[in-house]
């Protein structure tokens, strides 16, 4: 017998796009109703408690919840999902760390609007899938709340402009939770590149190269990832590997993307893993799927310095973010992590030798919460370590550490590369988020709080 698909795409997209609509017209009046006033490095008053209104209970939202209780100041306060079951395994979750039960919001499509506007939220933890990315996050800044959201934070270059233009209106924050920025190895070479040893920056390459042929057939809710590579073309997910090479660089802060060329492969791995996973008659079998297997991506900054991006998810090969990062003194690689140095640069220096470089520059938020970070887990810590940092920031009213220029920027990497693919590679020029703000920003500094 034929398998269905849990729902046709013209359906899939009915909701978002919806709501995409509904909250676009309200962040335009907000902006037309308020003078723009950047939000770079914007300072909210401390908050005694961060109170936290969960939106997605899946994956990535239900293995939120443990982190989120681990760090002092932390109530979570609502949970939203259109599955009931959810909501209830994660009432389960807070009952066991003897936490109060919080306020449920479940079973419709919309069901999101009552939590952004719940009068005891603070802060709207989105974890949803992509589509509702922006209209979420932009419901929860009108609403008063901070809005932290996953990757990407916007899947077209409208709703990039959407989540600045609404942040700037409502002064709220709009973080887009890049926990790769966060990794232990990344910090460490932010604080290289911070001091100087690699030189003057020159060229980065950054990658999402991660097998999800099975994940995206037989996984996420309703099949909305394999979606996704049946109707996009392009560098769908490059800010893993892009946010902290992005950051090395000082992007958005003395530098910003100005343009980008991107092609793509043919298509074959997700065709042959149907063929070879599912009868002739399934539609997973029967679809065509746009994006090609890898797509290379190369971006020039107004600096003059070049960043090549790779996304490849259908493919039978190890994960890697590549994280490489060159400059004038020398250069560092990761999968496995190596460098090299003047005036010895042709040997890498890796293993037991690289130890010595990974003590001295350890980041002093891996030495100050790395060993809880191990405990509480997420992605070897990383993602603790994102989410502990960030309520510092909101408790301390400090700004935080990845702006909404950030994650517009960073997000339009995606609808861009499409744009050249289908222009046959053509270069692409990549708007400029600040308004010329980057020009005046000094770089994100080394941190220890």
């Amino acid at each position: 017998m034929s398998a269905t698909p849990v729902v046709g795409r013209r359906e899939f997209f009915r909701v978002a796009v919806g709501a995409g609509a509904l909250v676009a017209a309200a962040s335009q009046g907000a902006a037309s109703r308020a003078a723009r006033k950047t939000v770079m490095d914007l300072k909210t008053p401390p908050m005694e408690r961060v109170r936290i209104g969960l939106v997605g209970l899946g994956s990535r939202g239900s293995g939120a919840i443990p982190r989120l209780l681990a760090i002092e100041g932390v109530e979570i306060t609502a949970l939203c999902d259109v599955e009931p079951e959810r909501v209830a395994a994660a009432q389960k979750q807070l009952e066991t760390k003897q936490r109060p039960k919080a306020k449920e919001y479940t079973g419709s499509e919309e069901a999101w609007h009552g939590l952004c506007g719940d009068p005891n939220v603070d802060v709207v933890y989105n974890c949803t899938p992509w589509r509702l990315h922006t209209p979420i996050s932009v419901r929860a800044m009108l609403e008063g709340k901070h809005a932290l959201v996953e990757v990407p934070a916007a899947v077209t270059l409208e709703e990039c402009w959407q989540l600045v233009e609404t942040a700037e209106a409502t002064q709220r924050h709009c973080m887009m939770l890049e926990n790769c920025c966060y990794g232990p190895t990344e910090l460490m070479v932010l604080r290289m590149c911070r001091e100087g040893l690699l030189g003057e920056l020159i060229h980065g390459e950054a990658a999402y190269i991660h097998d999800l042929r099975a994940s995206k057939m037989q996984g996420y809710h309703r099949f909305w990832r394999l979606q996704e590579s049946i109707r996009r073309n392009g560098n769908l997910y490059p800010t893993h590997g892009l946010g902290p090479i992005a950051q090395y660089m000082g992007i958005h802060r003395g530098d910003r993307f100005e343009r980008l060329v991107s092609m793509s492969s043919m298509e074959r791995g997700l065709t042959l893993w149907a063929e070879s996973h599912f009868p002739p008659d399934d539609w997973r079998r029967r679809s065509r799927y746009a994006l090609g297997d890898m797509n290379t991506t190369i971006i020039r900054t107004a600096r003059g310095r070049t960043i090549m991006v790779q996304h490849d998810t259908t493919s039978p090969r190890p994960y890697s973010r590549i994280n490489l990062i060159s400059g004038t003194k020398g250069c560092f690689a990761d999968y496995p992590p190596r460098l090299a140095l003047e005036p010895d640069a042709h040997r890498w220096i890796q293993g037991e030798a690289l130890k010595e470089y990974q003590t001295k520059y350890a980041h002093p938020l891996w030495v100050r919460v790395g060993e809880e970070a191990k405990r509480v887990g997420g992605h070897g810590g990383m993602d603790f370590v994102m989410d502990w940092r960030t309520i510092w920031c909101l408790r301390n009213g400090e700004p935080l550490d990845q702006s909404v220029y950030d994650a517009a920027g960073w997000s339009a990497i995606a609808p861009l590369s499409e744009r050249s693919v289908a222009r046959g590679g053509e270069p692409v020029e990549v708007p400029d988020f600040t308004r010329g703000v980057w020009e005046r920003t000094p770089p994100l500094p080394i941190v220890g709080g």
